[in-house]
């Protein structure tokens, strides 16, 4: 079974919001507001979603311009992961998930943390090198 995960790049200047994870998958990792699409959602919504359900911004989806796809192997099943970068929002990011998440922190697109999680750190570098808007992972 394939899953679709949506991932929100929320950029303040040359400043990318990233997340710190606290769950057990990539436990004290960074990647960007991401999550699962839910049944009949459609994918600017199921990223606005969760976007607000970690961070508290509030974004359109409408607002939402996606920059690249990462389709990832990994030994359940393949993933599907669309990167939207969010072009208009509202709110100041706390983290609203303090049992999933263990810090919310801004860093500079140029010089991002090294423990970043590879899946996700995939569509995020796809995104800034600007050199195509697909990333085949781990195949």
């Amino acid at each position: 079974m394939t899953i679709l995960d949506t991932h929100v790049i929320l950029r303040s200047g040359d400043k990318i919001l990233m997340s710190q994870r606290g769950g057990p998958y990539g436990n004290g990792r960074w990647h960007v507001p991401s999550g699962k699409l839910d049944p009949d959602e459609p994918l600017t919504d199921g990223a606005a979603r969760e976007l607000l359900e970690e961070t508290g911004v509030s974004v359109d989806p409408a607002h939402l311009r996606m920059v690249h796809v990462v389709h990832h192997r990994q030994a359940e099943g393949d993933r599907i992961g669309f990167f939207f970068l969010a072009t208009e929002w509202t709110g100041e990011p706390v983290n609203r998930e303090p049992d999933k998440c263990l810090d919310l922190r801004w860093f500079d697109a140029h010089d991002l943390p090294d423990d970043i999680i590879e899946y996700p750190a995939a569509g995020l570098r796809g995104y800034l090198a600007g050199t195509g808007t697909l990333t085949l992972h781990d195949w």
